[in-house]
């Protein structure tokens, strides 16, 4: 199993940074085409046999959103999203008409994917359109990635506490600490390094960045796991060996750009 995480993330770390130093269109893209096939995940998880609007509105709305951010930033984006809400009441109530029996919970499930993988995901692309923002995104997520793995080692090692059993029964205490120092010792190596393309990145950013990531983003891989055991499902998807589906690899990442975007506003 290790041998095939580390298989996919030496195809997808070249792919993601090679995306990132490219940007504008193609790295929005990018991000627009994992962000559907996430889309498309989430509403397996709570809807197999998903039809329909119900299938194809998550998608759209997800894309169009991440489209737009690259297309205007924030603006336009509220007229996408009351759009996308009475889109999906209208096609439930046909829906419902025509006999399905799960119009309602279909409904709540269409909009929470739109938000949380379109409005959230769209952060790839304004953490990337900031001043230096290629160098940031290459701060951000490899503060997920260096937590992540310090979290692996780690509680693989010496894991036995628990972190939250009701909802991911194999996270401990000791594996999250770990990674909280991995990330906090190795992140602001990494910006020392991109400080010398881009002086506004500094090792102390690449600290306080590094601490906020493996503090609070492993609450993306545990919201993901609260949806997976409510619906008695194990992995979002196979589509990445030894990793799962692509919500299994980007749930930590959404929480990243976003609160990466607003530290590094803040920080700047």
């Amino acid at each position: 199993m290790l041998a095939n995480r580390l298989k996919v993330i030496i195809v997808l770390v070249p792919l993601v940074v090679g995306f990132t130093a490219w940007g504008g269109w193609p790295f929005a893209g990018l991000i627009a085409a994992v962000m559907a096939v996430a889309a498309w995940e989430y509403v397996r998880i709570f809807h197999p046999g998903a039809r329909g609007s119900a299938a194809v509105l998550p998608l759209a709305g997800v894309v169009a959103l991440i489209l737009a951010r690259q297309a205007w930033g924030f603006a336009h984006s509220d007229w996408i999203l009351a759009l996308i809400v009475l889109l999906a009441m209208a096609f439930q109530v046909v829906a419902q008409q025509r006999g399905s029996q799960t119009s309602a919970s279909d409904f709540g499930m269409v909009l929470s994917s739109v938000l949380y993988l379109g409005w959230l995901g769209a952060y790839f692309i304004s953490l990337r359109s900031l001043p230096d923002g290629q160098w940031w995104v290459l701060v951000v997520l490899p503060a997920v990635w260096v937590a992540d793995a310090g979290a692996y080692i780690i509680g693989r090692r010496f894991g036995k506490r628990l972190l939250c059993s009701r909802v991911s029964p194999k996270k401990t205490w000791e594996g999250y600490l770990g990674g909280v120092a991995a990330a906090v010792l190795l992140t602001p190596l990494l910006a020392a390094l991109w400080h010398l393309r881009a002086p506004a990145v500094t090792p102390l950013h690449g600290l306080q960045i590094g601490l906020v990531m493996a503090v609070l983003t492993p609450l993306g891989d545990l919201g993901e796991s609260m949806l997976k055991r409510q619906f008695g499902v194990k992995d979002s998807g196979k589509l990445l060996p030894g990793h799962g589906g692509i919500m299994d690899r980007v749930d930590s990442w959404i929480w990243a750009v976003t609160l990466g975007y607003y530290l590094v506003l803040w920080l700047s």
